[in-house]
């Protein structure tokens, strides 16, 4: 069972796919709107969200956008337009799927489960010692100088990952790929944004970079102070 966030302006499409998913024993909630959508994806955290494109206040594309900027949550566009050129856009700027209207009801079943194990993390290591920064993958802990660190989700995901290659360069597609599961790629303002709150919560900066450096052009690495 996953919890469902519908945003999707058409009442008569909502209610179908209302109907549709909680027999299958989903959760649901649904908005007409791209800002009232946006509003509640942040306030409930849904497992995946259905998106159209068509929407009143905003295209969908955009909100996509607004969407990857402070979430990693799956997103299965759902369409009438069905141009090439179009859904590789889409794909491109972060969506994990694209279903074209009408769709039946099983597709739309099994692309979920797709998308969902897509964004299942894969099994941990042991714990990863980077200077003072200590990661475990199995306990999902993090601390800096025994002091533990208070990361979202996706924080201790990109942090884990980076430490375990500790040293090398790692590309934003890469960390797109890999952390955010979009292997088409997307937006690399989502990687810079929690490149960002991960900087802050180790008490360094860009500017001035103790364990996070960036290398220009080419993306960013994790290594011991000094």
């Amino acid at each position: 069972m996953a919890d469902v966030l519908i945003i999707e302006d058409d009442p008569t499409i909502r209610t179908a796919l209302v109907r549709s998913l909680s027999a299958r024993e989903h959760s649901t909630m649904t908005s007409p709107t791209a800002l009232d959508g946006l509003q509640s994806l942040v306030d409930h955290r849904p497992d995946v969200v259905l998106l159209d494109l068509g929407l009143p206040d905003l295209d969908g594309g955009s909100l996509l956008a607004m969407i990857r900027a402070v979430s990693d949550v799956p997103v299965i566009v759902i369409s009438a337009r069905d141009d090439g050129p179009q859904i590789v856009r889409v794909l491109d700027a972060g969506a994990d799927d694209y279903l074209v209207k009408p769709f039946a009801a099983d597709q739309l079943e099994a692309r979920i489960r797709a998308v969902l194990r897509r964004a299942a993390p894969a099994a941990p290591a042991g714990p990863v010692v980077v200077g003072g920064l200590v990661v475990d993958g199995r306990a999902r802990t993090a601390t800096l100088d025994g002091v533990a660190l208070e990361l979202s989700p996706k924080e201790f995901d990109l942090l884990l990952y980076l430490a375990e290659r500790s040293g090398e360069v790692v590309a934003k597609r890469e960390l797109l790929a890999k952390v955010w599961n979009q292997p088409y790629g997307g937006a690399d303002k989502t990687v810079d944004v929690h490149l960002h709150w991960l900087r802050r919560k180790l008490g360094e900066s860009a500017e001035e970079p103790v364990y996070l450096h960036r290398v220009r052009g080419v993306g960013v690495k994790l290594v011991p102070p000094g």
